[in-house]
């Protein structure tokens, strides 16, 4: 299988490790989907660069895709197709497309007129970060639609694969609630993946253990500390202005943030006493600003790619609940000191 090629602190890197990701993507690829399938996870684990390298496995086994990713920086990553649609995908101008329910509309188009001209009889959707793109509020109406793609097609297709990609923590509760669609989570790299990672960033770098005990293995929290000069000071405090740790804290009564200590040296407080009502509060707004997230069964099943172990105290890992990266829980520990 070839290995895409992947940006990464300003470099150009081969897709690395996720071997048990890979796989199951072939195997969905063998299959095709019979629901939507999204992959919850921390931001910056990976989720954008998996997609990549599913379209490749996915044209692999004869599937003509489209990967939509509306919040990426460059224009022509935001909406890709695998090359035997390059020439449609101009004739119907779905380049041009700037709004993000028109850019869905036109993938489904493109796929549809793809089958209709015998350019392809397998298709895939491969939807990226399009929840927080389009708001949590219209989240469930987009993933009815996507099952209507898959059950009530407008063309017969052989097969199809429709993958969604979500960092937002409140997506799991709204979609959760429905049949529409199965939930895996993706987690961080594995340590030794993420070594090659560490060790193609150039120059002057802290000992690897030290990388791995900050970033948890999450390539973006790696790429912030590559660019802060592997300051801690700076990434945190980055974390803290984006997420709006102080505001947040300081409006916390006394028992509230003692409550927030304890989930600091222990996420799994929010599961363990989650009858108690400050602690749901509290949990909600963890899950809600993207600092926490909620682990449930390490059975492969429920995966994509490999599960964290079941506790990790140093990386901010809990049996129900983790941090999303130990430097997450850092801007909350200095921001309540």
């Amino acid at each position: 299988m070839r290995r895409i090629k992947t940006r990464f602190a300003g470099l150009e890197v081969d897709f690395i490790d996720r071997e048990t990701a890979i796989s199951q993507i072939t195997e969905l690829a063998e299959k095709g989907t019979w629901v939507v399938h999204v992959v919850y996870g921390p931001e910056g684990c990976g989720k954008t660069a998996l997609f990549r390298q599913a379209a490749e496995v996915l044209r692999n086994h004869g599937y003509a895709v489209v990967h939509i990713n509306p919040l990426a920086k460059a224009v022509e990553e935001r909406f890709y197709v695998t090359e035997d649609l390059r020439e449609l995908a101009a004739q119907l101008g779905a380049y041009l497309i700037g709004d993000i329910s028109k850019l869905i509309e036109k993938a489904v188009e493109l796929l549809y007129t793809a089958v209709r001209k015998g350019v392809r009889r397998r298709i895939a959707l491969l939807a990226d970060d399009v929840f927080q793109a389009i708001g949590l509020d219209r989240a469930e109406q987009l993933v009815k639609a996507l099952l209507n793609m898959i059950e009530w097609p407008s063309i017969r297709y052989e097969k199809i694969v429709v993958l969604v990609a979500s960092s937002e923590g409140a997506t799991r509760e709204r979609i959760g609630r429905h049949r529409w669609a199965t939930i895996k989570i993706m987690w961080n790299m594995p340590k030794e993946g993420f070594k090659q990672l560490y060790d193609a960033l150039p120059g002057d770098k802290p000992p690897f253990e030290d990388a791995w005990k900050l970033s948890g293995g999450n390539p973006k929290a790696l790429e912030e500390l590559y660019r802060f000069k592997w300051s801690l000071d700076a990434v945190v405090k980055s974390i803290a202005v984006e997420r709006g740790l102080d505001e947040w804290v300081s409006s916390l009564d006394d028992s509230s943030r003692a409550l927030l200590g304890e989930v600091v040296n222990d996420p799994d407080v929010l599961f363990l006493r989650a009858r108690e009502e400050a602690v749901r509060r509290l949990r909600d707004q963890l899950v809600w600003r993207n600092l926490v997230i909620r682990i449930w069964d390490r059975e492969p099943y429920f995966w994509i790619d490999d599960p964290p172990p079941e506790r990790d105290p140093e990386l901010g890992i809990g049996k129900y609940y983790a941090w999303q990266t130990p430097l997450h829980r850092e801007a909350v520990r200095r921001v309540l000191s």
